[in-house]
């Protein structure tokens, strides 16, 4: 089965009360089940459709998911030739990722912008104050997405 199909099917499954395109809100349940690759899949399903601002939006988020899909590699397989060199790649993504979201500070798609970038200035800080040799991600301190209910960030 194709990539495109598996989207489509995940999509089809996802409660149909939903506000936003099930492909961005289905970014934040992969994420939060730390199905990173997976995030990062379903919402460029919806940026590579994408012609407006959102387009910029979606590949900060996106590049946010690359960047968390390095650090469990690399926590996952640490002595590994490649798997072990994967910080620095996540630092960029985290820098990248910030880049293309400040523009929407502070709210966007009732994300609160403001705390994803602090969550991408807190492990670009903890990656460079080990020189680029402790990974800050673990599975059981995993950082949670969510969007704004009634202006209440779910961000942690």
């Amino acid at each position: 089965m194709k990539k495109g199909q598996k989207i489509q099917m995940f999509v089809a499954s996802l409660n149909t009360g939903l506000t936003h395109d099930p492909c961005y809100e289905g970014y934040f349940l992969c994420f939060n089940e730390q199905k990173y690759y997976e995030a990062h899949d379903v919402l460029e399903h919806l940026w590579l459709e994408e012609k407006g601002p959102p387009h910029q939006f979606f590949k900060g988020l996106i590049q946010l998911a690359g960047a968390f899909v390095h650090l469990q590699k690399q926590y996952r397989r640490p002595e590994h030739s490649t798997d072990g060199r994967r910080l620095r790649p996540a630092w960029r993504l985290f820098k990248l990722a910030q880049t293309n979201l400040e523009p929407f500070l502070p709210t966007f798609l009732d994300l609160d912008v403001r705390t994803v970038l602090e969550l991408c200035s807190k492990n670009m800080l903890a990656i460079e104050g080990t020189d680029f040799k402790t990974n800050p991600w673990s599975p059981v301190a995993a950082p949670m997405l969510g969007l704004s209910i009634e202006g209440r960030s779910n961000v942690g």
